[in-house]
């Protein structure tokens, strides 16, 4: 690949919903970057012909990543393995999904790919397929071995989560000292390393209501997560918490934290996706490639219709394509001479 120019996996993501024509949308303007489709050709080529967008779509082959042509699309052809049509899930494609999600992460890792860009997938239909899949961060990162974290970032707000899909009622026992501990660092390593963010300012939520009032609605705060922050702070990082969840958005604390934690995944979100719907971007934190997504669902309601917002999509490319650019430049700048 060119020194300069990143190669960034796009994959289609559920074949019912509106990923397929909003990656068609995405081809339609340049990039200083190569996009690789992953998903099926015909799939791809009916949702831009829908759309009444032009669409020349290459087979992928190893070459010298250039930037792309609008209207054009390298594409790794991933057959579906059942007829689709929009707006309608069929378990029998859940294979499909999780293949093309495999082949963009073994790519990443073998260094085809710079970054992943995912559209977005329904869980359901997948586990409905008899495949264990709570997630594509938590995909990922066991495909790498690593210990990730999801970040959603919109331009007011980052929020980290200590816990991702999982029913409420399994949250507080999944929330120990160690991997709250985990999650914290990678999210610190990542902002200092990936966001050029010399000190990061964390603030850290309380899981319980008022940060469980002095442990009168419990004890996750004195417990857990209090001595956690506790440690971060004597090491010298910049942590605030355990805080109250319904007053930590405040515009005082928004304007001087670069990012919150919350204790699970409709604690902290719903306030980002009130602020930065459609800018927002999913980040998967510690994995060894870039991995950026959409801050949305299927949309089956809308699929086929051509009224699918890429806008978030579009988001998570420029920012997969801005963190490959500079994740590259710091291993030339460090590679022997």
């Amino acid at each position: 690949m060119s020194a300069l120019v990143p190669r960034i996996a796009i994959t289609t993501g559920e074949p019912a919903g509106i990923g397929p024509e909003l990656v068609a949308k995405l081809a339609q303007r340049g990039y200083d970057a190569e996009l690789v489709a992953l998903g099926d050709a015909r799939l791809l080529d009916r949702a831009a012909r829908q759309l009444g967008l032009p669409l020349r779509l290459a087979q992928f082959s190893m070459h010298t990543a250039t930037p792309h042509t609008p209207g054009s699309l390298c594409c790794v052809d991933v057959p579906l393995l059942a007829p689709v049509t929009p707006g309608r899930l069929d378990s029998r494609n859940g294979g499909y999904v999780v293949d093309m999600l495999a082949r963009a992460s073994d790519g990443a890792l073998d260094g085809t790919y710079d970054a992943i860009v995912t559209a977005p997938v329904h869980k359901g239909v997948v586990n409905d397929a008899g495949i264990a899949f709570t997630g594509h961060t938590e995909f990922f990162a066991n495909r790498a071995g690593a210990e990730a974290a999801m970040m959603l970032a919109a331009p007011q707000l980052r929020v980290v989560l200590a816990t991702t899909h999982l029913p409420l009622a399994d949250v507080p026992a999944a929330i120990t000292r160690e991997k709250l501990m985990r999650t914290i660092r990678v999210a610190i390593v990542e902002l200092r390393e990936r966001f050029g963010i010399a000190q990061p300012r964390i603030a850290v939520l309380g899981l319980n209501p008022h940060a469980g009032e002095g442990g009168h609605l419990g004890r996750e705060e004195i417990d857990t997560i209090a001595p956690v922050c506790d440690l971060l702070r004597a090491e010298g990082h910049l942590v605030e918490g355990p805080l109250s969840a319904d007053t930590a958005f405040v515009a005082q604390r928004l304007a001087r934290t670069d990012a919150f934690v919350a204790m699970y995944h409709d604690q902290g979100l719903p306030v980002l996706k009130a602020l930065g719907f459609g800018d927002a971007v999913n980040v998967t934190l510690g994995l060894p490639y870039v991995r950026t997504s959409v801050d949305h669902g299927v949309a089956l309601d809308v699929a086929g219709s051509g009224r699918g917002d890429a806008s978030s999509l579009l988001a998570a490319t420029m920012l997969a394509i801005e963190l490959a650019r500079s994740r590259r430049a710091v291993r030339l700048a460090s590679a022997p001479r």
